[in-house]
């Protein structure tokens, strides 16, 4: 039983406890958010007391000063990123690009490896509530993109341990939100963690932030609870340094990452062509870049404004700019951005306390709320604003940027929209098949039809579905023994590793 002494104690803790976070509210003009403290209970009350002091209202308001300012056209402060720091990646491996892959597959041994996937968007363009990795591309392995992905990670340890002898461990460090946390971890144990270790597969949370009316006023979403929206991809940093992943990278010993967005069905995760490319360059940062496909391509491009590094978005600059070409005919700023990045740890280790720093992109959006007299709004028009930080921002930070230019058709192929429109479904299985088939065919297959006619290569289409298992081969190596056993195939192709494990066997058996 506690004395009345005590609970006299407590209430006057309480109350100035309640006088504090009125005056703090207050300071920063978000008071009304303690509107319906008198209709809450005390579970309640604790709920919104604990939420209101988890917010840094103090960085908010500033960063809601700096969503104001108005960018004009960055064109006449912008330069290409200078031509020593830009690689090539072709479609026939290079002199260079065997000398990048041979040191990225020894760091990858070494130990030194790790992949970071940005997870925390959910499938709502696709017509999907579960997350973008576990949706249903109509593969018909079933593979997901968090399948695919895993496999090329397991696929690639076990390149690693043939060229060097060691057990190679490639940390798979993983970006959810609150939405997709949950789930997308449910799915990787129900899957056995695609045959990687679970203490290598580290999920954290993507940050979320208060959105705001265009007053720079905080929404309620319950009378108890105060509405946020996730803070982008570029909130990577920040959470990083607070959810431990920082740390835990530092006492693996990790050197390199290879950061991505989950959307991409051809991404080589950790691609040791491009880890040793940036190695090499010395680089604390790095990007693969595609060539735009026209001067109007609705991609960004990664250049230097004003010094800087940065990606500009296609409507960050004029026609004129874009359409802008140098000495050799090609566009000047030429590299497309596909969100996948490279970055030194120690580059990390000081990037992320200014994560504060980063750019705030906004975007009006239509945000469902609680209004003054406590009814549940949705509002059929943009009302307030999501701030917004881009994992590509922190470029700004870096004195060095190595990009490294790779083929689109066999590096980038999102997915983003149903079907009927662009970056669907069914562009990504067209890719993927391409991809294979590609392999096949420089590894000396021919493709047949049911009377043994070869098929064209104009006549070729996504119904002509070609699935190669990542862990039969991760960028079209090791295939050249099967394709000598079965040198006309027939569609539909389905070549798993124990297909390859078995051509293996015979070979070995006969020799």
């Amino acid at each position: 039983k506690i004395p009345a002494s005590g609970i006299l104690l407590l209430c006057v803790d309480f109350f100035f406890a309640m006088d504090a976070l009125q005056a703090k509210l207050q300071s920063h003009g978000q008071e009304h958010l303690l509107a319906f403290w008198g209709e809450l209970n005390e579970s309640e009350r604790a709920a919104l007391t604990a939420d209101l002091n988890s917010i840094d209202f103090a960085q908010l308001g500033k960063d809601f000063e700096r969503s104001k300012a108005v960018e004009g056209k960055l064109d006449d402060l912008m330069q290409p990123v200078e031509e020593d720091m830009i690689g090539h990646a072709t479609a026939q491996p290079s002199e260079d690009m065997q000398r990048w892959e041979a040191s990225g597959m020894g760091l990858i041994a070494a130990g030194k490896v790790a992949v970071l996937l940005l997870a925390g968007g959910q499938g709502t363009r696709l017509g999907s509530d579960l997350p973008k990795g576990m949706y249903n591309m109509g593969l018909a392995s079933g593979n997901t993109l968090f399948h695919l992905q895993g496999l090329r990670i397991a696929k690639l340890q076990q390149l690693a341990k043939a060229a060097h002898g060691s057990d190679a461990v490639i940390p798979w460090y993983i970006m959810t939100s609150d939405a997709t946390m949950e789930p997308t971890k449910r799915f990787f144990a129900d899957n056995n963690y695609f045959g990687l270790q679970a203490k290598d597969v580290v999920f954290f949370e993507q940050n979320v932030i208060p959105a705001l009316d265009f007053n720079g006023k905080a929404f309620l979403e319950t009378k108890s609870k105060v509405f946020r929206a996730p803070d982008g991809n570029g909130g990577l940093y920040g959470a990083m340094a607070e959810q431990g992943v920082l740390k835990n990278m530092e006492e693996r010993g990790i050197e390199h990452v290879h950061v991505y967005c989950v959307d991409n069905i051809l991404v080589k995760v950790a691609d040791p062509i491009f880890v040793g490319f940036c190695a090499e360059k010395k680089a604390p940062a790095g990007a693969l870049v595609v060539a735009k496909s026209s001067p109007q391509e609705k991609v960004g491009v990664v250049c230097q404004v004003d010094g800087k590094y940065q990606v500009v978005e296609y409507s960050e600059i004029t026609t004129h700019t874009a359409e802008l070409t140098n000495s050799s005919g090609k566009l000047k700023f030429n590299a497309g951005n596909i969100c996948n990045h490279y970055f030194t740890v120690k580059f990390l280790q000081q990037a992320c306390p200014q994560a504060k720093n980063l750019k705030i992109h906004k975007a009006e959006k239509k945000i469902p709320h609680i209004d003054s007299n406590g009814d549940r709004v949705s509002p059929s028009e943009p009302n307030g604003i999501k701030m917004e930080k881009f994992v590509f921002d922190v470029f700004a930070f870096a004195d060095a940027l190595a990009l490294l230019e790779v083929p689109r058709e066999s590096n980038f192929s999102p997915l983003k929209n149903k079907d009927g429109s662009s970056c669907t479904a069914l562009h990504c299985r067209h890719d993927l098949y391409a991809m294979n088939r590609r392999w096949l065919k420089e590894a000396g297959a021919v493709f047949v039809d049911a009377t043994g006619k070869e098929i064209a290569e104009a006549d070729l289409t996504e119904a002509h579905a070609c699935e190669i298992s990542p862990l039969a081969s991760y960028g079209g190596e090791g295939l050249a023994e099967f394709v000598k056993a079965n040198p006309k195939l027939q569609f539909p192709i389905n070549i798993t590793a124990d297909d390859i494990a078995e051509c293996s066997a015979k070979r070995a058996k006969s020799a």
